[in-house]
């Protein structure tokens, strides 16, 4: 037996801990894990602003691959802690658990509630140095990896207050130390609307990009900013009212689409989960909708009551409250458990909005519109719902065209969902019979972007696609039930084959977005070239790549280059070799870094307004590689 006794045992003190297992503290040390160093120090600007005494934050990316954030709020109080014997300074850069946030009058309100934000910062850079103006003068200290090289130090006078905190994050900690401009811009401008007329200002050194962030309405130019490019049925409602010193901000509009986008906040935290306030709204709206519908008379009598699932068709919402003591359920803060925010927003709100449809009808009556419709495609998804309780969209018989997989093993096994015919045929010919399965699909497939559910229950290549999962379906969705692993979408490079990728792709963000969430959707790379010397031959799967491999073989004569024009062009060693081969092909996995960005793009590219969409491809032509006419 191994030697095991009290002095196997570790006591982490101070940071150690948060070196030694720096995912409980960050979520991972993977590209998620390194931006939210940046989200932690900011959090703590935001908490100034929140209570009154920032107004500007500053953020600049550095070439040396570090990072400053800079407000001008109070400054972190400098003076000696009394347990600590330390500055405070220091005390809450190199102590977890330190912070303004844990009672006392420092914040009523905040969004790092935990108090490990800068520490944890501290503790996972290589370098970080804080720069405090107050009381008339500049304080500095310096640190590495959390441990620090001297004293606080008293470097010079000021007529200013704020902080500065600079930072390079640790290259044997994170995957990758490179910040993502466009990262750090999405969830900016998101702190931005939250809190409106605070200034953020972000500064690129590595491309000189300059880009500055401040809104006098809020969340209300939150929705504007979320529906551009949606057609609208009624104008943006917005209120703003405190009681109980609980702060309750929402905005919301219907739009023409069929989606929901619905967001909520607790402290400027997103409550991915939702939790009370989002009750306290549901209720509310479902109540109002339905008096002001029967008062109008725009609901008959006949008719039922909307439920809140027919509320949510084209609605786009944003609920944010701010409180002093929040409780979130979990460690991750995905849901907010206070109960009696669910009454504090339920009855701000129901008055507020009542008064906004009797203000607009013109708005009160297309959001009712929208809901009737809703309603009555509720009743048509009704029977198709009895369809998927009787079984045919969760049974066991696979669809007929379907060649699966002999394993059973989930883990091993792929379905390679592939464009017509001709090379589902070389796919299930080429294929890897024990792990690899074909779904060949015929034509276009539905644009569920623009097709309510009971029209998508008529589709076959829809119905086929949820058959082949195994999964279910709505409601009734279990990921356990998976039946493959990676499920790879293989289309030709031209732009047709481009259209039926983005339709799937579309249909799953919109009905199967745990797939994509969870990393088991991707796109086949099959190559667009063949470069022949001889009895030798590459793939290119560009034209660059094509031109290096030319290069490399000293090969002048373009006619033995050849251009694929679809996967059915290729025999099935080919299409196997180049694109199926676990030891040869190139996989991408589909993700969805920022879902509000995804929500907006799908909208754009997929709905029903045609403006948006030029705009966007004429913006962005110059970056196609390749035009297919």
């Amino acid at each position: 037996m191994a030697h095991y006794s009290a002095s196997d045992i570790q006591v982490l003190e101070g940071l150690e801990a948060v070196r030694k297992r720096p995912g409980m503290y960050i979520g991972s040390t993977g590209v998620t894990g390194l931006h939210h160093l940046i989200k932690e120090i900011v959090d703590n600007s935001v908490d100034e602003a929140m209570a009154g005494y920032c107004s500007k934050i500053e953020i600049i990316i550095h070439h040396n691959g570090g990072l400053t954030v800079h407000d001008n709020g109070r400054g972190i109080p400098v003076d000696k802690h009394e347990k600590t014997g330390k500055s405070a300074l220091e005390t809450v850069l190199t102590i977890l658990h330190a912070g303004g946030k844990f009672g006392g009058e420092g914040y009523k309100m905040s969004a790092g509630l935990h108090g490990v934000g800068v520490s944890v910062v501290n503790a996972l850079s290589t370098e970080l140095t804080a720069e405090v103006h107050r009381d008339g003068n500049i304080y500095r200290q310096s640190y590495k990896r959390g441990a620090p090289q001297g004293d606080m130090e008293i470097v010079g006078t000021t007529d200013h207050t704020g902080t500065t905190i600079s930072f390079i994050p640790d290259k044997t900690i994170f995957e990758t130390t490179e910040f993502q401009l466009k990262t750090v811009m999405n969830f900016i401008r998101k702190y931005a609307y939250l809190t409106k007329q605070l200034e953020f200002t972000l500064f690129d050194e590595r491309s000189g990009k300059h880009f500055k962030y401040y809104f006098e309405g809020g969340l209300r130019s939150y929705v504007q900013h979320l529906n551009k490019g949606r057609g609208r049925e009624s104008d943006v409602f917005y209120m703003q009212e405190t009681k109980d010193d609980v702060i309750v901000e929402i905005a919301l509009q219907y739009t023409d689409e069929y989606q929901e986008s619905l967001m909520t906040f607790a402290n400027n935290v997103e409550t991915i989960d939702g939790g009370t306030h989002l009750t306290g709204f549901k209720t509310a709206l479902t109540r109002v909708l339905n008096v002001y519908a029967r008062d109008k008379q725009l609901l008959k009598e006949k008719e039922e009551n909307f439920t809140s699932d027919d509320l949510k068709e084209g609605l786009t919402a944003i609920v944010s409250v701010k409180l002093p003591n929040p409780q979130y359920e979990g460690q991750t803060k995905n849901k907010l458990g206070n109960p009696e925010i669910r009454s504090i927003v339920e009855s701000t709100f129901a008055r507020a909005f009542a008064d906004f449809l009797e203000e607009n009808p013109n708005s009160g009556k297309g959001i009712v519109k929208k809901c009737s419709l809703a309603a009555r495609a509720r009743f048509e998804a009704r029977k198709a719902r009895e369809v998927v309780r009787k079984g045919a969209l969760e049974s066991t018989k696979l669809p007929g065209k379907l060649a699966d997989c002999s394993s059973k093993d989930p883990a091993k096994c792929e379905l390679f969902i592939v464009e017509g015919q001709s090379a589902g045929g070389s796919a299930k010919e080429g294929r890897d019979r024990e792990t690899q399965a074909i779904l060949p699909l015929r034509g276009k497939v539905l644009n569920t972007e623009q097709a309510r559910i009971d029209k998508m229950f008529q589709n076959a290549e829809i119905k086929s696609l949820i058959l082949a999962f195994g999964t279910g379906f709505g409601e009734t969705f279990d990921l356990s039930k998976l039946r493959y692993d990676k499920i790879v979408i293989m289309t030709d490079a031209d732009v047709d084959g481009k259209h039926i990728r983005t339709l799937l792709l579309t249909f799953f963000y919109r009905y199967f977005k745990e797939l994509v969430e969870t990393g088991h959707i991707y796109i086949a790379q099959p190559p667009l070239y063949r470069v022949v010397k001889g009895a030798n031959a590459w793939y290119a799967m560009d034209d660059l790549e094509r031109d290096t491999l030319m290069a490399q073989h000293n090969i002048t004569d373009e006619k033995s280059v050849s251009r694929f024009k679809g996967l059915g062009e290729m025999n099935a060693e080919e299409l196997w070799e180049t694109t199926m081969n676990k030891e040869n092909r190139k996989l991408l996995q589909v993700t969805v870094a920022d879902l509000e960005e995804a929500d907006r793009v799908f909208s754009m590219l997929m709905g029903s307004d045609v403006l948006p969409r030029k705009k966007f491809i004429q913006s962005n032509a110059q970056n196609a590689n390749d035009l297919d006419i």
